[in-house]
């Protein structure tokens, strides 16, 4: 099941629970010993910065994939470490990521070092509004680069944040790759609690043996796999990188943005529950995937009048920064979360790699 670990750092005792989460974040995705040291290290700092500098905020540890897939059958995993807070911002990010930078008279190592030594490293703040910032650490085996094709143009990334700071989240996200076309899917088990994250699983164990087929095949496959358990909610889309197309269908409440060039619209799912309520018929939205767009699929744990930004449209972040962005201007104290909030994206590479 999708553990998370969802650390509150508002105190120096908090930073210590998030370098013990990074360490079994670690040993669950099967790190050696070297990355486990720097996922730690990362999380410590990162844990440490948000104190410092921000008066505190929230740390989101989890195992997922990397941002881009090297092969089809591809079981690289990488603990990802997500810090979020809505403190004072950084006024200039790359004099911030330099070693030796501070403005609180501390040694100033802290997102410079993380930036050194992650194996993935990105962050956005805007003064005023806060900060985010995503470390992942789990290099590819052996230090395969990423296949030619097509293919390896596309990223993937995605936050989970448990309801009411459980173990698990009821939300699951996952993508695959077979050929030119990527997947990516995101599963909302009903409820939450483990029950629910029982059923996200089920559906994340279904899609691996589904890359080859289309949206609406893959999710007439996952209603056979989740038989048997409370359901989901469950969207699935797919980029044919090499025709240019995106294709996606869905069933259930989650949410799907498409941002074309700065416009966005909803690309919309039929009712009901995959593995025990699924339509009879499935509608398959088809439309051109280009450099300019950028696809946001949600849970029902994000308000329900979420608007998007235009920092949710930066085709250029990574797309967990992306993710972890939306969850942030979408929540507030006034408006506490009902539900496990999960939120996956799809963008296209940078240009100056993954």
């Amino acid at each position: 099941m999708p553990r998370v670990w969802d650390v509150p750092v508002h105190d120096s005792t908090r930073v210590r629970d998030a370098r013990v989460a990074a360490e079994h974040a670690a040993a669950m995705a099967g790190l050696d010993d070297q990355h486990t040291a720097t996922a730690a290290l990362v999380a410590t700092e990162l844990a440490t910065n948000l104190l410092k500098h921000a008066g505190g905020g929230e740390v989101l540890i989890d195992v997922v994939a990397p941002a881009v897939l090297t092969a089809e059958r591809a079981e690289t995993r990488q603990v990802q470490v997500v810090t979020v807070d809505h403190g004072p911002g950084i006024a200039d990010v790359a004099a911030a990521l330099r070693d030796g930078f501070s403005t609180t008279r501390s040694l100033g190592a802290g997102l410079g070092t993380c930036a050194r030594l992650a194996d993935a490293f990105d962050l956005h703040s805007v003064p005023g509004r806060g900060t985010v910032v995503v470390a992942r650490v789990g290099a590819v085996p052996g230090g395969r680069a990423a296949e030619p094709g097509p293919a390896a143009g596309v990223r993937a990334g995605a936050v989970n944040v448990p309801f009411g700071g459980a173990d698990y989240s009821g939300d699951a996200w996952a993508w695959v790759r077979a050929g030119d076309r990527v997947t990516l899917m995101l599963a909302d088990g009903l409820g939450h609690g483990p029950e629910a994250a029982r059923a996200s699983t089920a559906a994340v164990e279904a899609l691996r043996g589904a890359a080859h087929l289309t949206p609406a095949q893959a999710l007439r496959r996952l209603d056979t796999a989740l038989t048997g358990t409370r359901g989901a909610a469950v969207a699935v889309a797919q980029v044919d990188t090499r025709a240019g197309v995106l294709r996606f269908a869905g069933v259930g409440n989650i949410g799907a943005r498409l941002c074309e060039g700065g416009t966005w619209r909803h690309l919309v799912s039929r009712p009901g529950i995959v593995g025990t309520h699924r339509p009879t018929t499935l509608r398959e939205e088809e439309t051109a995937w280009a450099d300019d767009r950028v696809l946001v699929l949600h849970s029902d744990g994000l308000p329900s009048r979420w608007t998007p930004t235009p920092d949710t449209c930066r085709t250029a972040a990574d797309p967990a920064v992306t993710a972890a962005v939306t969850v942030r201007d979408a929540s507030s104290s006034a408006r506490p979360v009902r539900d496990d909030t999960a939120v996956a994206v799809l963008a296209p590479s940078s240009p100056d790699g993954p």
